[in-house]
This record gives structure tokens, C-alpha cells and sequence, in this order.
């Protein structure tokens, strides 16, 4: 009697199997691979998926870079002071000009290399607490 129950038992968990498998195989089945070929060229080579798909460069990594700057131009412009903007746009170049060391950014502005250096400091701490979420 116990021996039935378990047949029992272990046909239904085979059932379940297969037929999980089954399922599986049809979710899988409109996957498809950049391998895959999808004509014949004019010249008899095949073209592949990736032929047409693939990039040098990600469109997901340059949205994601241009979201970014935009989130941290905002960021300046929101929670800096005048100073504090200014001095992070010489220094990182965020302006379009190249990046400025802290010398060339007293200079430029007319203060001494050290308050920048506190500015700069001071700025990147807000930006810090205005960014992270």
C-alpha cells in the first residue's frame, strides 16, 4: 500500500517537471540570440543580429552619463552659493573650459589657494548630501 502512494506521489512530481519544463522551453522559445542569423548579404556572407545591433559605445551608458550631468549641473545650481559654483565649475570644468587647479582658480578669482581649497570642500560636501539618495 505504501508502495503505491509513493509511485503515486513521485509520478505526480515527474508530471510537475515535465511540465514545468515545458513551460519553461515556451517562455524561452521568443528569446532570441545576436548570433542568430537574420539574412543572406547580396555577397553570400551571412548577417548576424549583431551585425546591425552591436556598438562601440552602450546607449544605456550614455543616457545613463547625460542624466547625470544634468542631475549634477542642477545639484550646482540649486544648493551652491555663487562662490561655491563658481569654484566648482574652474575647477572641474564643468563651464566647457579644461579643469583648473586650485592655484589657478585663486589667481583667476583673487583669493588665496587655501579658501579655495575650503570652498571647493565645503561645496562638494552639499553636493554630496544633495545627490545621494
Amino acid at each position: 500500500m505504501a508502495l503505491m502512494v509513493f509511485l503515486k506521489i513521485l509520478g505526480e512530481r515527474i508530471a510537475n517537471e515535465i511540465l514545468m519544463h515545458f513551460r519553461s522551453m515556451r517562455k524561452s522559445s521568443q528569446d532570441v540570440s545576436l548570433s542568430d542569423y537574420i539574412e543572406t548579404g547580396a555577397d553570400g556572407a551571412p548577417l548576424e543580429l549583431m551585425d546591425v545591433v552591436g556598438e562601440d559605445t552602450d546607449l544605456f551608458e550614455q543616457v545613463t552619463a547625460r542624466e547625470s550631468v544634468r542631475e549634477l549641473r542642477a545639484a550646482v545650481d540649486r544648493c551652491l552659493t555663487d562662490q561655491e559654483r563658481l569654484v566648482i565649475r574652474l575647477r572641474y570644468g564643468l563651464g566647457g573650459d579644461p579643469p583648473q587647479k586650485q592655484r589657478e582658480v585663486a589667481n583667476r578669482t583673487g583669493i588665496s589657494r587655501s579658501y579655495v581649497s575650503r570652498i571647493e570642500k565645503r561645496a562638494l560636501q552639499k553636493l554630496r548630501r544633495e545627490l545621494t539618495p
